[in-house]
């Protein structure tokens, strides 16, 4: 790995953890009064999903700019320049520590074993791009999914500022959520993997060698798994708004179970 990664990482990692501690509650203060109002565990919740949304801000949109623009990744997909695809995946590995971090101090309140899982088999993976500059496309394609987390934060929002679930904001929210959940998570499941088969017998695969194959097909393997089950969650709550399963007014919050989501 090279400095500038390490400091790319070191970097984020501190950036987003100052954003939490400083930024987010003078900002989250003046834009609305009720986060004054929360309870002590909720209010670090909030700043983490602050601070997840502005993460997912940027390399969301940055993966998008590599996709589009960057000739280099996109015709060697295994082997091609990573320079801009490190600089994004340190970002992300400085997040993901971040979280990491928090979620340890915070476990009783905030604990989550499928995002350990999740965090723990992406930095698995994005070592490998860090430390050997490989599958540059592969690993930038996965942060597409970044693109689905500020709806998802959204969310949790309107239903920490008590907001009546049936409210129109709360509704379209969900529903862009879903929308977009499934878009960049699952509808790009089959594009990518068929572009997976497509370089095995290659001799870039080859030149990866057992254990870069083994961590990318195995991790990619393991988040696909989990984005399904969330995706299962977040259509059961959203079906259940859109055909007005109600009880008295409300959604039936017992069954009613979304994504809890820190990150992607």
């Amino acid at each position: 790995m090279d400095m500038r990664e390490v400091y790319v990482v070191a970097g984020s990692f501190v950036g987003f953890q100052l954003f939490f501690s400083c930024v987010s509650p003078v900002l989250s203060s003046n834009f609305t009064q009720g986060y004054g109002k929360l309870p002590p565990h909720k209010l670090n919740d909030w700043n983490s999903r602050l601070v997840s949304t502005v993460h997912a801000l940027i390399v969301g949109l940055f993966c998008l700019y590599i996709l589009w623009y960057d000739d280099a990744v996109n015709e060697d997909p295994v082997w091609g320049d990573p320079n801009l695809v490190k600089l994004n995946v340190a970002i992300t590995c400085g997040y993901l520590f971040y979280d990491l971090v928090l979620l340890a101090c915070n476990w009783s309140t905030m604990g989550d074993s499928f995002f350990v899982c999740h965090h723990l088999a992406a930095l698995y993976a994005y070592g490998y791009v860090l430390s050997r500059g490989v599958l540059p496309y592969f690993a930038n394609f996965r942060l597409i999914s970044e693109l689905s987390t500020p709806f998802v934060n959204q969310r949790w929002f309107f239903e920490a500022l008590a907001y009546p679930r049936t409210d129109q904001l709360v509704v379209i929210n969900g529903i862009a959520m879903a929308v977009v959940f499934f878009l960049v998570r699952i509808a790009v499941m089959p594009p990518y993997w068929a572009k997976v088969f497509g370089t095995f017998g290659t001799p870039a695969f080859e030149r990866l060698g057992l254990s870069a194959q083994v961590a990318w097909i195995i991790s990619c393997i393991c988040l696909d798994i989990l984005n399904t089950i969330w995706m299962y969650k977040i259509a059961r709550g959203c079906y259940k708004v859109i055909t007005g399963k109600l009880r008295g007014g409300k959604v039936d919050t017992k069954k009613t179970n979304f994504v809890n989501n820190h990150t992607d």
